[in-house]
């Protein structure tokens, strides 16, 4: 370990090949570099402080670009212990940026790390899973009189701010990012859709084509990773407890069953549910013999990862982040990234150009709160509509895809109600 009071990372000589990374990631993000681009002239967060728990990514290392482009001082972290890219953290620690994070950390490290950007003294918090804001509710409420409002990146993460929000619990504004159609029908669905199954290639090799691959959940993640394993020849299995979504996989062609049904004839399970035990001991008991276990949501909830570790007569490291499990009745069960984000722990992440768009949303929520400091209610909001579209044409421009535009008669048309049939 490579550490100061501003950083600590796995080692700094790794700092060469994080830059380079990058730069290659600039390359897809050029809707980020417009913001950046005007975020460097105007400077709206100049003086600010923006504490960040973001898996430390070189995608994510351009949004840390794209804020200090606007005047803002950023500390940042891990948010998962195993999705730190150590070459990324190792450049931002190098050209000055507080980061705090290591791939593989432990969850006291983790929790230290996330005190470290807190001490930081945060007037906007970036968070993905509200570790982050959590940490500041329950542990340094004093620092909250100084916190304009918070953004946060994940669906899980929403899920309990809605929580601590019908509990009067949250006491500052957070922007939903993940709500803009730019991140969850974008990142969401293209990106965990692509990454988790990336992730599950490069840690097995496995072909696809012909498996019985159970996708838990069916919202924007399950989707996408349900279409993805189908482009490949898998034969998909959806599970889920929401009824309409239910009936949105079956009618997109996929067989829907219990997942007590779905674990005795699947070959691989992933989870994107943002739920605890959507896989337990009970469905493991029932899988075939050489079943692979992978999440993709944000936390190790999903997978009862620590019921499998008591269960097993047997656990063999076969590779990095690849565990074999050999139970009582002799099958064996393969779990990826210790059950942890599988993505981000076995591949990459999503691809740069999807997350430019989620970035977008995250540099102008920050400039939103910023303008709208003292205005907004301590609950979870969207970003307004028009904002969410000017991610959109930013994205467009830099793909170089020109679009129609409304002429005076039809724009006349659609506000009037007068001409019919």
């Amino acid at each position: 370990m490579d550490e100061t009071q501003n950083y600590s990372v796995k080692d700094l000589s790794l700092a060469e090949q994080g830059l380079k990374n990058i730069e290659f990631a600039e390359r897809e993000m050029g809707a980020l570099l417009k913001v950046s681009e005007r975020f460097a002239k105007e400077k709206p967060l100049k003086g600010l402080r923006v504490g960040m728990a973001l898996h430390v990514t070189k995608e994510t290392a351009v949004l840390v670009k794209t804020l200090i482009a606007g005047g803002a001082e950023v500390a940042i972290c891990g948010c998962n212990p195993l999705s730190t890219q150590d070459d990324v953290a190792a450049a931002l620690a190098k050209s000055g940026v507080k980061v705090f994070g290591y791939k593989g950390e432990s969850k006291e490290d983790y929790y230290k790390f996330l005190n470290a950007v807190i001490a930081t003294k945060p007037n906007i918090t970036i968070d993905d899973g509200c570790d982050l804001v959590s940490e500041i509710h329950n542990k340094h409420p004093q620092l909250i009189k100084d916190i304009i409002g918070g953004n946060e990146e994940t669906t899980t993460g929403i899920i309990r701010l809605k929580a601590m929000e019908k509990e009067g619990a949250l006491k500052y504004t957070v922007i939903a990012v993940n709500d803009n159609k730019t991140k969850h029908l974008l990142d969401n669905y293209y990106g965990t859709g692509q990454s988790a199954i990336d992730g599950i290639i490069r840690g097995t090799n496995i072909l696809f084509a012909g498996k019985n691959v159970v996708v838990a959940g069916y919202g924007d993640c399950g989707k996408g990773v349900s279409q993805r394993a189908k482009g490949l020849g898998a034969n998909v299995i959806v599970t889920e407890v929401n009824h309409f979504r239910a009936l949105q996989a079956k009618l997109d062609g996929f067989r829907v069953m219990p997942m007590r049904e779905a674990a005795k004839i699947g070959d691989i399970f992933i989870t994107v549910t943002g739920n605890k035990h959507v896989i337990k001991t009970e469905h493991m008991n029932q899988m075939k013999d050489g079943a692979i276990l992978a999440n993709a949501g944000h936390f190790d909830a999903e997978i009862d990862y620590a019921g499998l570790k008591k269960m097993a007569a047997k656990v063999k490291e076969i590779r990095p982040l690849v565990e074999e499990f050999t139970l009582k009745n002799g099958n064996k069960i393969f779990a990826l990234a210790n059950c942890r984000l599988v993505n981000l722990s076995l591949a990459e992440g999503h691809p740069s150009e999807v997350m430019s768009t989620s970035f977008c949303g995250q540099a102008l929520a920050v400039e939103y709160l910023v303008k709208n400091k003292g205005k907004l209610q301590p609950k979870v909001i969207t970003l307004p509509e028009y904002l969410d579209d000017e991610i959109a044409k930013l994205q467009l421009e830099a793909l170089g895809v020109e679009i129609d535009k409304l002429d005076e008669e039809q724009i006349k048309y659609l506000n009037s109600y007068k001409e019919g049939t």
